[in-house]
């Protein structure tokens, strides 16, 4: 993978970082394809427990498309202008969402675009007291992607994502948290350790339950309340029957701490 995103797997947690500071983590050909890869990897990868995706530098998370390689890209005619919806965009969110092992996102700075795109597929926002987020695309004549037509209103709801997408702002790490879009607020000092700690207890946690919350999450939303009953039964039965419920059970009985397998 490129420099321009790091990948690191340790005790089960794998830790992506978009690594352009001085663009402001701006997504290049470059990035997103080093992204897609190791987003990729950690959700396909079953010693992969837990994913943190954060970013280098202090001022940016990911301000979305580098516009600088995008203007150049127009003025050659390229077939990578639009194409990169497909080709990169969708197969990274789709990872994040659909990967079976939660996703924190920790933002450290302005998250815009597909920056806002990917936090928003993650399962849990840590955000620092100095980050923000801006929807940009109708700014730059666009329309939304990176899922954000399908994440922003299940987080915050229609009537505001429609605010947000057609009058594009900045919306403060406070605001975030007002909204449902921050989880949690930290001072940006210590975002770094406290998302590391976050990760880490869900990467030691029970995956095969944190992967059936998951589904049926994003199932239940979509589906009656007939279908979705029938979906949890499913997912009750595959978590029922993991090593980590009876582990849990057990531990629970007698009174101790349960040491997940992650199976």
């Amino acid at each position: 993978m490129a420099d321009t995103v790091l990948y690191e797997v340790s005790d089960g947690l794998a830790t992506i970082t978009l690594n352009r500071p001085e663009a402001m983590n701006a997504l290049n050909i470059a990035a997103k394809v080093a992204l897609r890869e190791a987003v990729e990897s950690a959700a396909a990868d079953e010693a992969v427990r837990a994913v943190l995706l954060t970013a280098a530098g202090e001022r940016a998370f990911c301000v979305g498309q580098d516009l600088k390689e995008h203007i150049g890209l127009l003025a050659e005619g390229s077939q990578h202008v639009m194409s990169t919806v497909a080709e990169h965009y969708n197969p990274i969110v789709r990872a994040l969402t659909e990967a079976p092992k939660p996703v924190v996102a920790a933002v450290n700075g302005v998250a815009a675009g597909a920056g806002f795109g990917f936090a928003l597929a993650a399962d849990y926002r840590l955000v620092a007291d100095t980050a923000s987020f801006n929807t940009s695309f109708a700014g730059v004549a666009l329309t939304a992607d990176s899922g954000v037509s399908w994440t922003l209103p299940r987080v915050i709801g229609p009537g505001r994502a429609a605010d947000l997408l057609l009058f594009p702002r900045s919306i403060t790490a406070k605001e975030a948290l007002e909204l449902g879009i921050a989880n949690r607020v930290v001072p940006a000092a210590s975002l770094r350790t406290a998302a590391e700690q976050l990760a880490r207890m869900l990467a030691e946690g029970p995956t095969v339950a944190y992967a059936a919350i998951k589904e049926a999450v994003a199932y239940g939303y979509s589906h009656s309340l007939a279908e979705t009953l029938v979906k949890e039964d499913e997912l009750q039965t595959r978590a029922g029957a993991s090593q980590d419920h009876a582990i849990a059970v057990r531990a629970f009985v007698e009174k101790g701490t349960p040491k997940y397998l992650g199976r």
